[in-house]
């Protein structure tokens, strides 16, 4: 099967398997979007989901958040790892979203970059979930499965993102990305699959013999 045959099957197959794709981070506005994304680096959503009701419930706007000290703020987020980096980080870039941005969440990628512990992951999440705008977020499922079925070399994430964007349509992009998501995380684990178990593993390479190993 050629690259653009595996293509052509992963879409539709991955569109039968998960026709509706929820985002799996809890969330009512923007702003809690963009925490919780914030949080989930090197942390579960379902920790992340534990911890962001309790945030939330005393802080989801920028203009609430900054009346809390940091130290308030990483007793709460304290399970999710990296919590006093993470903690200043919110702290940091709700004042800026007051105080320059009217307390709204930007609705561009460069502004969204430029806040305090927001890298360019984290504001295709927000730019895409939260604005409907055309962004593929790379994760840690994504860069793994890209690899096993070969639709990128694996250098790295940025690399990944910018090989599935010109095999995949834009307007699947948003869609895609969480499919991919929900894939690796039931059928194409990182230690239950190792590119040659699930169906699409075996599909796209049914000689395969060996494990891939991401980069």
């Amino acid at each position: 099967m050629n690259k653009k045959d595996r293509v052509v099957f992963i879409s539709n197959y991955l569109e039968k398997l998960y026709p509706n794709t929820p985002i799996p981070l809890s969330h009512s506005n923007n702003y809690e979007l963009l925490i919780a994304v914030l949080l989930s680096a090197q942390c579960t959503d379902e920790r992340v989901n534990q911890v962001t009701p309790i945030l939330f419930s005393k802080a989801n706007k920028p203009d609430a958040m900054i009346t809390l000290n940091v130290e308030e703020i990483y007793d709460i987020i304290r399970p999710c790892g990296l919590a006093p980096k993470k903690s200043k980080a919110i702290w940091d870039l709700s004042l800026i979203l007051v105080e320059k941005y009217n307390s709204k969440v930007p609705e561009n990628f460069e502004k969204l970059e430029s806040l305090p512990g927001v890298g360019h992951k984290t504001a295709s999440v927000v730019m895409s979930q939260g604005f409907g705008h055309p962004a593929f977020p790379v994760d840690t499922h994504i860069h793994r499965l890209a690899q096993r079925w070969g639709l990128t070399n694996g250098k790295n994430v940025v690399q990944t993102e910018k090989d599935l964007k010109k095999l995949f349509p834009k307007e699947s992009w948003n869609k895609l990305h969480l499919q991919i998501i929900y894939f690796g995380r039931e059928y194409c684990t990182a230690r239950g699959c190792k590119g040659n178990t699930c169906i699409i593993c075996k599909t796209c390479y049914p000689n395969r013999k060996s494990f891939v190993n991401s980069k």
